[in-house]
């Protein structure tokens, strides 16, 4: 099993202090922890474009450039790169230019994204933003594997031997597809034989590991080996301690003041208890143990590879985001890797 870390830079107050650091400091936050994650060993790092408040992530091909000069090994992924809110032109453009400044080292997470902001500042509609994601995408990826495109769509105008330069490293780049609560994303996952990324945050098991048997039967339908099918999932949160008392005790105020903003903001929880979240979310808070153990239980529901915690440390001191990592290092993730296999092309 391979490891990420992933943030979505969100910029919020800190739950336990209430202070807000700058965009300046968040900015910065974010890329020490990518240095960090690559220090301990993980495999990648991911960011998240959103164009909405809170989160300051509407630039990921420039904070993952500047990831690739203070890192050399770990991965770079974008979570999600939301292709229904882009010219699939100019988003080829900036990754193929990353993933050189990055020696190749770059994986793409695409999505439709979400929230209204979003679709107003792009002028993107709910009847059409699954449209927009399915047609760019199918330019996108011949714009990776064709010196000359010819295209006609709906949503941007023709090419006609179009060159887009410069090339990329890798040919072509690897496109996973996040994939929340709609079959959308999972039906272009199976269609063109790309790998799958359930988002694995919001709600218990049971949706996700719907859509995750969906995406097998269709990539079946398509005429792919079973075999080759590749599934990540993420986590709606991570602490681990030495004991289960200790890390409830550290995560019971981080989830209680999001439990806070969420019924401030007028949001019915999901979970209305740290008890409930841990037991019935994929959040991984206890040992190093009963994380293991939670982990292999998605496992035989999902049978994913690839698995990502949140980069962020909300709530924990520097010392404790970086102790918690550390653990996550030297217990869980040597456990899993000899149980789960790595997916067969992720070095």
């Amino acid at each position: 099993m391979k490891f990420l870390l992933i943030t979505l830079i969100t910029h919020t107050a800190d739950p336990i202090t209430g202070i807000q650091a700058s965009s300046r400091d968040r900015l910065r936050q974010v890329v020490d922890t990518a240095v960090l994650a690559e220090e301990l060993g993980f495999d990648g790092y991911g960011v998240g474009e959103r164009h909405e408040r809170p989160f300051i992530s509407s630039s990921p091909p420039v904070v993952l450039s500047h990831i690739a000069a203070r890192t050399s090994r770990i991965r770079l992924f974008t979570a999600v790169t939301t292709l229904s809110l882009l010219d699939p032109v100019r988003a080829y453009e900036d990754y193929a230019t990353l993933d050189n400044l990055a020696d190749g080292r770059l994986e793409l997470i695409i999505g439709k994204g979400n929230g209204s902001a979003q679709r107003e500042l792009f002028h993107v509609t709910p009847e059409d933003q699954w449209a927009r994601n399915a047609e760019g995408y199918e330019l996108f990826r011949r714009l990776w594997r064709e010196d000359k495109v010819t295209w006609s769509g709906q949503f941007r105008p023709s090419l006609v031997d179009a060159e887009v330069w410069p090339k990329s490293l890798q040919q072509p780049i690897r496109v996973w597809h996040g994939s929340a609560t709609s079959r959308e994303s999972v039906e272009l996952a199976a269609k063109w034989g790309d790998p799958l990324f359930s988002a694995n945050v919001t709600n218990p098991i049971e949706p996700y590991a719907d859509l995750i048997e969906y995406y097998r039967e269709r990539w079946a339908h398509y005429g792919h080996k079973p075999a080759d099918a590749i599934v990540g999932a993420g986590t709606a949160g991570y602490y681990a301690a030495k004991t289960s008392q200790e890390a409830l005790a550290t995560y019971r105020p981080i989830f209680e003041a999001r439990l806070n903003l969420f019924l401030r903001l007028g949001v019915e929880p999901v979970f209305d208890s740290l008890e409930d979240f841990v037991a019935r979310s994929s959040a991984l808070v206890g040992s190093p143990e009963q994380i293991v153990d939670k982990v292999g239980r998605y496992h035989e529901r999902f049978g994913h590879q690839v698995l990502h915690i949140s980069a962020d440390g909300d709530g924990l001191t520097p010392a404790q985001h970086r102790a918690t990592l550390e653990l996550f290092q030297a217990e869980i993730a040597p456990v899993l890797s000899k149980t789960i296999p790595d997916p067969h092309w992720l070095g």
